[in-house]
């Protein structure tokens, strides 16, 4: 009897742990189903969460990845200056008092426009001379009109009649040589002498004020006046970088006053020869100056651009994100669908990036605001 109780309480026992392992194993089961359909719900959540709202699609840029000779850049520094064809130093034909002076500094002037008057000794003399000049004429022409006349009556000689019309030839020399002095130094009626604008342009230097003392010997311009419709950047290039330079190559070129802005022109001058100082060489860029933003002695950043050779994948260098030690773009397929992807750059230049690894032909790349898609699909 014992031994059959032993053996019932043996089987109750197995059955009893039968039954609690298979009610561990079903509860395992149940709650491995809630964690997957909870996590496919955040999944389906977060999908619905990231899918770029029309706002975001206004915001962002697409650029569309190409296959590109690679470009290599090469950075100078220089300053803008006028064009020198285009700039005349006033200086003044005759000394005196400087009695008024009607512009300044980067003042926009017209040409014959008054610029400085100057009363002055010299012209008082030249209008003394002219009227010297006229009478002394006057009075040839009346003495050759009675010589002729004279001539005619057989009372003087022949050589008086040309004699008085040798002295009127050079009393009109005279007054044409005077009035030439008047027309030179445009002079007028007055004993002042007004200096004049001799083209459109402005005054980019100014070396005069109202009282200042002019010598009939100075020898320093007293205006600058100088069109910068077209402007010159003259930058340094370093003695490794000589061979590099070519004539038309394409330069980008910015300022500090508008740093996002790019004025474009091409060297259109290189000069062979190196500062003994410095050692560089200079190159001249032209370029057009629109809205005349750029001023004569501002600081510029040139890059030069020239090809290298090969050919890789190319995008805009503002697609690319550094972040964990890695370069990242964001590939776009679709408003649900925007993947972050790895790339190896092989360079970066200022507005184009070559990748070695990452991308193909045709994908398309957030160029703008990509930062802001990033950190909302990685946080």
């Amino acid at each position: 009897m014992k031994a059959e109780t032993k053996q019932f309480d043996q089987s109750f026992y197995r059955n009893e742990a039968g039954k609690n392992l298979l009610y561990l194993c079903s509860l395992a089961f149940v709650s491995l189903w809630l964690s997957s359909c909870t996590k496919t719900e955040e999944k389906q959540d977060e999908a619905k969460a990231f899918m770029l709202s029309d706002t975001m699609m206004n915001r962002i840029t697409l650029d569309t990845v190409k296959t590109e000779t690679v470009k290599n850049e090469l950075t100078l520094v220089g300053k803008v200056v006028p064009d020198e064809n285009q700039v005349i130093k006033v200086f003044p034909l005759v000394g005196g008092n400087v009695e008024d002076v009607d512009v300044e500094l980067g003042d926009n002037v017209r040409k014959g426009q008054k610029l400085a008057t100057i009363r002055s000794g010299e012209v008082a003399d030249f209008e003394r001379q002219l009227i010297q000049a006229q009478s002394d004429l006057l009075i040839a022409q009346k003495n050759l009109s009675s010589t002729e006349d004279l001539y005619e009556s057989k009372l003087v000689p022949e050589r008086d009649a040309i004699t008085a019309r040798q002295m009127v030839d050079k009393a009109k020399a005279e007054v044409n040589r005077v009035k030439e002095i008047f027309s030179i130094y445009g002079l007028g009626n007055s004993t002042n002498y007004t200096v004049k604008s001799p083209i459109n342009g402005f005054i980019i230097a100014k070396n005069v004020n109202r009282g200042m003392q002019l010598r009939s010997d100075n020898s320093e311009s007293l205006f600058t006046v100088g069109q910068i419709a077209d402007v010159w950047v003259m930058a340094n290039v370093n003695e490794s970088d000589i061979p590099r330079i070519k004539l038309g190559m394409t330069a980008n070129v910015q300022t500090i006053s508008f740093p996002d802005e790019i004025f474009k022109g091409k060297v259109d001058k290189i000069y062979n020869v190196l500062d003994p100082e410095s050692k560089a060489m200079q190159i001249r860029i032209q370029l057009q100056n629109v809205g005349m933003k750029l001023k004569p002695e501002m600081h510029a950043t040139v890059n030069l651009n020239f090809d290298e050779g090969g050919e890789m994948h190319a995008i805009p260098s503002q697609s690319i994100i550094f972040d964990r030690s890695k370069n990242w773009v964001m590939v776009f397929h679709s408003r649900s669908q925007i993947e972050t992807r790895p790339v190896e750059v092989y360079r970066s230049l200022a507005n184009r990036a070559y990748i070695k690894t990452g991308l193909k032909d045709g994908e398309r790349v957030i160029s703008k605001n990509q930062l802001l898609v990033y950190d909302a699909l990685n946080d």
